[in-house]
């Protein structure tokens, strides 16, 4: 993992698409700016995991559909 210090308005760079900008620090929470092309998808972790948990089930009724209707 990389530990970057950063102020407000200073921003860091990942990749050559994403820019990351510190936009307020109050207190223990930090506000992060955050510019991408439209083609990624930025979301919280605690969502990300949501949506992965959703897809999962989804798989795996649509695979247990599909064995229900391979045994008629």
């Amino acid at each position: 993992m990389l530990v970057l210090s950063r102020q407000k308005d200073e921003s860091i760079i990942i990749g050559d698409d994403v820019e990351i900008t510190i936009v307020d620090v109050r207190g223990d929470k930090v506000r992060l700016g955050i510019n991408a092309p439209r083609s990624i998808s930025v979301h919280r972790k605690e969502i990300y995991e949501a949506i992965q948990r959703e897809k999962a089930q989804a798989e795996a009724a649509s695979k247990s559909s599909g064995d229900a209707d391979a045994s008629s």
